[in-house]
């Protein structure tokens, strides 16, 4: 099993070693919000943040044993975290506290902590997520929200049925390596975000 789960260790830490991208693809392209660019950077914000994207597939191997409610039910926390983000913007050490959230899921998977205390580190990625839209006005950001719940869903639903093989499989030892693999990343990304 150990053997299996290497290249997928190997990729995580080409993903941690790789530069940071940029979490908005409107600057990097010099866009204009408007109702289809706040839909396009809606759908391609989670991808760009290695950090929310690790966070998203990951939460499909712990919720494999849940419904698809449950499902549902982080699509809507993340998304209140986001307009709360909009309300009420500024929250001290916000990507550190992201970062520490695969510190948190990689505990979750080693069944140190429960796992309802993903609820609240996917709203605060929802949260994070909304930085990047203040100011903009309402119809871009309505159809930026919609991009971010396609997204966000698709992404957790890919993830849900193509780990299910390898999360039936996961013994002991594969399960701690990957939550070692989860702690680390978060670690250093929180590192970075302490030092950056």
């Amino acid at each position: 099993m150990i053997q299996r789960l290497m290249p997928v260790a190997g990729a995580l830490a080409l993903l941690m070693a790789g530069p940071a991208l940029a979490h908005h693809p409107m600057e990097a392209m010099h866009l204009v919000p408007n109702a289809f660019t706040g839909l396009l950077s809606g759908l391609a914000h989670p991808l760009l943040g290695p950090d929310h994207l690790l966070f998203l597939v990951a939460l499909a191997l712990v919720g494999l044993q849940r419904s698809g409610r449950w499902m549902l039910t982080l699509l809507a926390v993340g998304l209140a975290g986001t307009a709360l983000g909009l309300a009420w913007p500024g929250l001290p050490a916000a990507e550190l506290l992201v970062s520490l959230t695969l510190v948190v899921e990689g505990l979750v998977v080693l069944r140190r902590l429960p796992q309802m205390l993903l609820l609240p580190a996917f709203a605060l990625h929802g949260y994070v997520l909304s930085s990047t839209v203040i100011g903009w006005e309402s119809t871009p950001i309505a159809t930026y929200l919609l991009g971010l719940l396609l997204s966000q869903g698709a992404l957790l639903l890919l993830a849900l049925v193509s780990l299910r093989g390898v999360a039936q499989r996961l013994d002991g030892q594969g399960r701690t390596l990957l939550a070692g693999s989860l702690i680390g990343i978060g670690a250093a990304f929180s590192w970075t975000a302490l030092v950056g």
